[in-house]
């Protein structure tokens, strides 16, 4: 649950296919077998792609929401916050996140979500999220809760980051914002509210 350290200009995970060599066609990854149908832009630009390298566990292991479901979680979240612009979630397993977590982070080790906001976003592009679908299948059953509702967590606290938020360096302000979406998006427990949940607030999250 952490923001890019570094500020990407990405257009379609234009970074994530430079790091993680993912096979493209024109501007879309490469989608599943399973949804042959190309990535498609709706509403307010919300589009989900998925890592190839990591197929096998999206066919074998675990039970992805549908395309247009994550479309929805991802649009309710930018009108919530709001946030205007192209957003587009990747979906990943463990190794691929890890890999874009030591590059722009410097964190040789993999985490839930990571959001990279554009750098000029007059250009129609707020930003992208990378998720990994394995740590999320962990923490959903950790937490008691489908993966479909641990993927819409994720997307709001990474949808939080592209507008601007950190709870890392903030008083609170972000931490407050997510539990109030999230209430109004009728979710569980926030990232950030695990966190201080189970740890004393210092003002940073794991």
């Amino acid at each position: 649950m952490h923001r890019g350290r570094c500020v990407a200009a990405w257009k379609h995970i234009s970074k994530a296919q430079q790091y993680l060599n993912l096979p493209y066609h024109g501007e879309h990854v490469l989608p599943l077998e399973s949804n042959a149908k190309s990535s498609a832009l709706i509403g307010n630009c919300a589009m989900i792609v998925y890592d190839p390298q990591a197929a096998s566990l999206f066919r074998d292991t675990v039970k992805l929401p549908v395309r247009s479901t994550l479309q929805r979680a991802l649009l309710a979240a930018q009108k919530c916050v709001p946030l205007k612009g192209e957003v587009a979630v990747m979906l990943t397993d463990d190794k691929g996140i890890r890999k874009l977590n030591r590059t722009f982070r410097g964190k040789n080790k993999p985490t839930d979500v990571l959001s990279f906001p554009a750098a000029d976003p007059q250009l129609g592009i707020a930003g992208d999220l990378a998720i990994s679908v394995e740590t999320a299948a962990r923490q959903a059953v950790a937490e008691g809760h489908p993966l479909r509702i641990e993927l819409r967590i994720l997307i709001l606290h990474g949808v939080l980051h592209l507008a601007g938020y950190d709870h890392e360096t903030d008083s609170g302000q972000m931490a407050r914002l997510e539990c109030n979406l999230r209430r109004k998006l009728r979710l569980p427990q926030g990232l950030i509210e695990r966190t201080t949940s189970t740890h004393a607030h210092n003002g940073k999250a794991r």
